[in-house]
């Protein structure tokens, strides 16, 4: 038998195509950017197998319950990987992420992120990290772990893919949801940034058809396209808890009351803003939401014309101009409005949310939706024409 290799020059990982070196002084970069995330719930230092927080703040509440959620950010990597810009890209994860904790009322507590790259290149990896890092700061959240993968021959050289997992804590008594939507409720829109994370397979199929390049200057975008499809994602998590905790109260003495007035909201992400706000209502209710009341942002209007994709396809793909969604009680509502605003959101009244009747939506074909992602949940109709 024959000894593999003899005579051959030695394979090491280095030469296998991991770089051992490289994610050291990565780990070097991103350090300070994580530390700046952490309070003194935060355990064990960086660099630990695994991150400890301090969760006896739990004790405060009744009957706490954990959230969690886990995402990427799709196929918008490709793009940051065309423009070299990386910083962002993290920022958009941990919108993704912890906004959809905060749909149920959750105040999200820590984040764990997951690289995984064709090569380590210490700067870029760092990059992407601080975005994170930036966004995880905003939201009060603590990154208190993360791993970067390399695996060359499975990715390429500058390849790479995100993606994120947090956990967060709400009260029994204050999770928001479906069973707490009533017939006369309101909904309440809240602005995205742009086109956040979902629906870039089919931006990038429109700009490739069209032969535009991501250095192109826009001028209704006032910057290059690339600069625009990069627009970061939206943060949601503060104004949010701010508006649960200012109209439903602390649930850490009474609880919170079944029919306290924020009911809940919806973080519309892929799938649009229908199959969304379906997925929070409960069967046998139905939300009409009026599109004269917002304008799409430039930025879906060129997608929509540049591909010339048919407005129900752009309604089930895209936000288009609306990244979070609340459901409150009629006579909140326009409190709800003006506590959003004070907090900077641009925010209005959208629909409303009235009994489940089969003549309203008869006939109204990709204009209704009912139930979306495996929730058998209520309907959405989309009514009027987007203002201009």
């Amino acid at each position: 038998m024959s000894t593999p290799n003899v005579g051959q020059t030695p394979i090491t990982y280095a030469s296998a195509g991991v770089d051992v070196d490289a994610g050291d002084r990565a780990v070097e970069l991103m350090k300070s950017h994580v530390q700046a995330t952490h309070s003194s719930k935060v355990l064990g230092g960086f660099g630990s197998f695994a991150g400890l927080f301090d969760a006896s703040e739990l004790a405060r509440l009744p009957k706490p319950l954990l959230a969690t959620s886990t995402d990427g950010v799709g196929t918008k990597v490709a793009i940051a990987q065309a423009m070299g810009v990386h910083d962002t890209i993290g920022f958009d994860l941990v919108g993704m992420v912890v906004d959809d904790i905060v749909v149920t009322g959750a105040k999200p507590l820590f984040m764990t992120d997951y690289i995984a790259c064709g090569k380590v290149e210490p700067t870029r990896i760092a990059g992407i990290v601080s975005g994170i890092a930036r966004a995880c700061a905003e939201t009060g959240t603590a990154l208190i772990g993360g791993e970067t993968a390399e695996h060359p021959g499975l990715l390429g050289e500058h390849e790479y893919d995100v993606a994120g997992a947090a956990t967060g804590v709400v009260d029994a008594s204050a999770v928001l949801g479906p069973e707490r939507v009533r017939a006369g409720d309101v909904v309440v829109g809240m602005a995205s940034s742009g086109i956040h994370s979902n629906g870039y397979s089919l931006v990038r199929r429109v700009v490739a058809q069209a032969g535009w390049t991501y250095d192109r200057d826009v001028a209704e975008f006032g910057r290059t396209l690339g600069e625009e499809l990069l627009e970061p994602t939206r943060l949601y998590t503060s104004p949010c808890l701010r508006l649960v905790e200012e109209l439903n109260g602390d649930p850490a003495s009474a609880g919170v009351s079944p029919e306290a007035p924020v009911r809940g909201f919806s973080h519309v992400t892929g799938g649009g803003l229908a199959a969304n706000l379906a997925r929070v209502l409960p069967a046998g209710l139905m939300a009409t939401v009026d599109r004269t009341t917002w304008a799409w942002p430039q930025v879906f209007r060129t997608v929509a014309e540049l591909g010339r994709v048919p407005q129900a396809d752009l309604e089930r793909t895209l936000n288009l101009g609306v990244g979070m969604v609340a459901v409150v009680a009629a006579d909140r509502a326009d409190r709800a409005v003006r506590l959003l605003q004070d907090a900077g959101e641009t925010a209005w009244i959208m629909g409303t949310v009235a009994p489940y009747r089969e003549d309203d939506v008869a006939g109204a074909g990709d204009d209704f939706v009912q139930g979306a992602k495996g929730v058998d949940g209520g309907g959405v109709l989309l009514t009027g024409e987007y203002a201009q």
